[in-house]
């Protein structure tokens, strides 16, 4: 069991952030110590990382509760829970995923252009 300054380290999000993902629903509330205070698994923590990776890829926290509402999908496989059962959760997870795939696309070559004009500009003073 993990405190959250400990998960914090690890995951390298503000305690204050952790708080506030518990607040808003995107994380669980994690068991507490007699005294209150937060203690994560191992599972929790590894979960936190997730969420963390989403939002990273440009994921807004709204989006990031939707995308995990069904909690962990490849841990409910890997205890092989019926997929099925999870069909609806997978195409909506994936309709995300590709919404910021194609905004990630745009960006890029947004970013190619203004280097290729950068390079151009560079090019006419030498």
């Amino acid at each position: 069991m993990l405190t959250i300054s400990q998960v914090s380290e690890k995951t390298g999000l503000t305690p204050y952030t952790i708080r506030y993902y518990e607040k808003i629903g995107v994380l669980h509330e994690p068991e507490r110590k007699n005294g209150g205070a937060r203690v994560y698994k191992e599972s929790e923590v590894s979960y936190i990382q997730c969420l963390n990776k989403l939002k990273k890829l440009g994921l807004s926290l709204e989006e990031i509760t939707e995308f995990t509402h069904e909690g962990c999908v490849m841990d409910k496989i890997q205890q092989e829970e019926n997929l099925s059962n999870y069909t609806p959760t997978i195409e909506k997870r994936m309709e995300i995923l590709e919404k910021h795939l194609m905004g990630m696309v745009a960006k890029r070559q947004e970013i190619d252009d203004i280097i290729s004009l950068t390079e151009e500009k560079l090019a006419q003073k030498s």
